[in-house]
C-alpha cells in the first residue's frame, strides 16, 4: 500500500480512513470487531470517530480493539468535539469549558493518552474563534492532542482561523473534513483549492453519498433499507431528483466497466489530488467489501474525467462561468 502524508505534518496514513460511526450503533461489538480486523488486514492505519457517535460507544469500541491488538502506536486516530454529550446546557459547542471536559472523556473511552487529529466537529457561532484555537493549542502543549483539525467549516472560516493561529503563534488546523462525493461536489469550489494552497490534509466523508452511489439507487430504484430511506437527515441531503439521475448514470458507467459502483465511487474521490484519504464506513463486513475494493482500482485521469462528467459541476465562487474550465457553451 502506498501511504500518503497528511498535509505537511509528516504523518503517513493509508489512502482510506475507516470511519467508526457504526460502532455501537447499527454494528454491535462483534461486527464492529470484525470490521476493525478486516480493514487492518488491508493495511489501513487511519481511523475516525467522534465523541457523539452512539453516545460514546464508538470511541469505547475503538479503544477496546486497539488495546486487544496492542496496536495503538501503529494507528493514526481522530476524534471530534462539538455535539451535545449530556443534558447539561453547556455540554456542547467549542467553548474552553466543553473542549477541556470533552477531551478527557474521549481519552478515557479510547484508552489512550493522546488523539492524533482532534477535530472541531462544526462551527460554533456562540464562541469566539480565538478562544477555541487557544484551548486546542493548550491541548497540543499538554500532549493530549497532536494536531488540531476542523470539520464542516466554510473555507472563509478556516482561512480566518489560520490567520489567527499565525498571528497568535498557535497550533493551526492541519487537517480538514468536508463532505465530498460525485453528487456533492461543492468542496471543489473553495474548500479543496484552499486546502492545497495551505497544505492541509483532507479526509472527506460520505464518498458513497449515504449509499446513493452504491448501485442500490436510481431514478425509479430505492431499497427498503439504508440511510437515505431510514434517516430524515440523509433523505433531505440527497432529496433532489438530479442526485438520483447521477446515481442512475453512474450505475450504468460502472456496469460497462465491470466494477462495483461502491468501489468506483470511493476510488473517484481517492483519486482527487487534494484528498488525503476518503472516510469509508459500513454496517457489516459484507457491505465493507465494496469500499475496500477501491484499493484495487487503478484510476486514470481520463477515467476520472469520464466519471466527473456524469455529475453537475458546481459554478465557480465568483459565478463567472466564462472562466470555468472545460465548460460547454450552447
Amino acid at each position: 500500500m502506498e501511504y500518503r502524508t497528511v498535509g505537511k505534518t509528516g504523518v503517513q496514513v493509508s489512502p482510506l480512513c475507516f470511519g467508526t460511526m457504526s460502532f455501537g450503533g447499527i454494528a454491535d461489538e462483534e461486527m464492529s470487531r470484525k470490521m476493525f480486523n478486516a480493514v487492518r488486514e488491508r493495511g489501513i492505519n487511519f481511523f475516525d470517530t467522534a465523541d457523539v457517535y452512539n453516545e460514546g460507544r464508538s470511541e469505547e469500541f475503538l479503544g477496546k480493539f486497539m488495546q486487544e491488538n496492542n496496536c495503538r502506536d501503529e494507528l493514526v486516530i481522530t476524534s471530534k468535539v462539538f455535539g451535545k454529550t449530556a443534558a447539561d446546557v453547556n455540554a456542547k459547542g467549542l467553548s474552553r469549558r466543553h473542549i477541556k471536559l470533552g477531551i478527557e472523556e474521549s481519552l478515557k473511552r479510547l484508552k489512550t493518552d493522546r488523539i492524533d487529529f482532534y477535530f472541531v466537529h462544526s462551527f460554533d457561532s456562540k464562541t469566539d474563534m480565538a478562544q477555541t484555537l487557544r484551548v486546542l493549542d493548550d491541548l497540543v502543549r499538554e500532549g493530549k492532542i497532536l494536531y488540531p483539525a476542523v470539520s464542516n467549516w466554510a473555507a472563509w472560516q478556516i482561512e480566518k482561523s489560520l490567520g489567527i493561529s499565525k498571528r497568535e503563534s498557535l497550533a493551526r488546523f492541519e487537517c480538514i473534513q468536508p463532505m465530498y462525493n460525485l453528487a456533492k461536489r461543492q468542496a471543489e469550489v473553495e474548500i479543496l483549492p484552499m486546502a492545497e494552497a495551505e497544505e492541509l490534509g483532507v479526509i472527506s466523508y460520505s464518498p458513497l453519498g449515504g449509499g446513493l452511489l452504491t448501485g442500490k439507487y436510481g431514478k425509479d430504484k430505492k431499497p427498503k433499507q439504508g440511510r437515505l430511506v431510514e434517516r430524515d437527515m440523509y433523505a433531505k441531503r440527497y432529496g433532489l431528483k438530479q442526485y438520483y439521475q447521477i446515481a442512475e448514470d453512474f450505475n450504468k458507467h460502472a456496469a460497462t466497466r465491470g466494477v462495483d459502483p461502491a468501489s468506483l465511487a470511493v476510488a473517484w474521490v481517492m483519486a482527487n489530488p487534494a484528498i488525503t484519504a476518503p472516510i469509508i464506513g459500513a454496517r457489516n463486513t459484507e457491505q465493507l467489501k465494496g469500499s475496500l475494493g477501491a484499493l484495487d482500482i487503478e484510476m486514470t485521469d481520463q477515467w476520472r474525467k469520464e466519471i466527473t462528467e456524469l455529475s453537475i459541476t458546481p459554478p465557480p465562487a465568483t459565478d463567472r462561468l466564462e472562466e470555468q474550465k472545460d465548460i460547454s457553451y450552447f
